[in-house]
């Protein structure tokens, strides 16, 4: 039987930082304020020159030097975003271009569910023998989705990209993955602007549609409602229990969530990784990026078992559960 594993991760933050105290200049909040309710402390912001695909590209380049693969050896590229560098061609291409790379490529948007929602595309298309190696990529500039003048929405978001190589394996890998959306959620996070729905005007524009628009306390009920539910439907389909799970890598949107699932299904903080406060929430880029960092820490072990777990506009949902593979770094 052909298994799928993740071979590589790698990850690719700008350099500028936004940090708190510089939001205390900018609008009405301070540093305690935003730490104590997001336990965020800075984010980066993309460069005026890069776009999405940009940030994508240099991931996604890392990812396959860490797995030793060519690109000539890359049979699919898959970006999940929820900032695409424009309505079309799909940021995808355009990354595979600068990466240069000649396999197929495609966008995949359920938000800041994509890269759970991506990793069971390549791991189904590798475990059906379609596929050898697939490029996995969540790359966001959601910086240029803020409103300034919103102090509930421009704390929380920053720009980044993380990456993962997922290839044929004679050992298992990904064992799991469930997904899930709520589409009778969709007004509680939304761009509503731009698209075929109101498309942009000038009116519309003035009105901030083109801004993230968020309901937080309802979105944050629904994380911490759906992701223990979808947690142990993963674990339940892999075989495993709660007590299996070396690391929760929960999508990095605020830590009260991320700290407040860990207890809901009884993980001690000290084993949910908490990557939030030097990024933000990077949207489809937090899990593979929060996954580097544990990695990169040495914490993380071959044979660890993680619980790969996000949330997003959409509503969309989705746990993976993976046997991690690689020696540590």
């Amino acid at each position: 039987m052909t298994y799928a594993a993740i071979t590589s991760v790698a990850s690719w933050l700008p350099e500028r930082r936004l940090t708190n105290a510089d939001l205390e200049r900018m609008v009405d909040t301070s540093d305690e304020w935003i730490r104590t309710r997001t336990g965020i402390s800075e984010r980066r912001v993309a460069d005026d020159a890069d776009a999405t695909s940009d940030l994508a590209a240099r991931a996604g380049a890392l990812a396959l030097e860490r797995a030793g693969v060519a690109p000539g050896d890359v049979d699919m590229l898959i970006v999940a975003t929820s900032t695409p560098d424009m309505a079309f061609p799909s940021t995808a291409c355009l990354a595979q271009a600068k990466m240069g790379l000649t396999c197929p490529a495609f966008d995949i948007n359920a938000a800041c569910t994509g890269f759970i929602y991506a990793l069971e595309l390549a791991a189904s298309m590798i475990e059906a023998n379609r596929l050898t190696t697939v490029l996995v990529i969540g790359a966001e500039v959601l910086t240029r989705l803020l409103d300034f003048t919103d102090r509930t929405t421009c704390v929380l978001f920053g720009d980044g990209a993380g990456a993962v190589v997922v290839q044929a394996s004679d050992e298992a890998g990904v064992l799991s993955v469930h997904l899930g959306a709520d589409g009778g959620g969709a007004d509680l996070l939304t761009v509503p602007g731009g698209g075929s729905a109101l498309p942009m005007t000038a009116e519309l524009l003035s009105q901030g549609t083109q801004y993230i628009h968020m309901n937080g306390n309802e979105v944050y009920k629904f994380a911490v409602r759906a992701i223990p539910r979808v947690t142990k439907q993963a674990l339940a389909e892999s075989g495993l229990s709660l007590a299996d799970v070396d690391w929760l890598v929960p999508h990095q949107a605020n830590e009260r969530i991320t700290l407040t699932v860990g207890e809901r299904l009884g993980i001690s903080h000290d084993r949910v990784v908490n990557a939030i406060a030097m990024t933000g929430n990077t949207s489809t880029a937090s899990i593979p990026l929060a996954l580097d960092d544990l990695q990169r820490s040495g914490k993380l072990h071959a044979g660890d078992v993680l619980a790969l777990v996000g949330f997003g506009a959409g509503l969309t949902y989705g746990a993976a559960i993976v046997r991690w593979t690689l020696k540590e770094a």
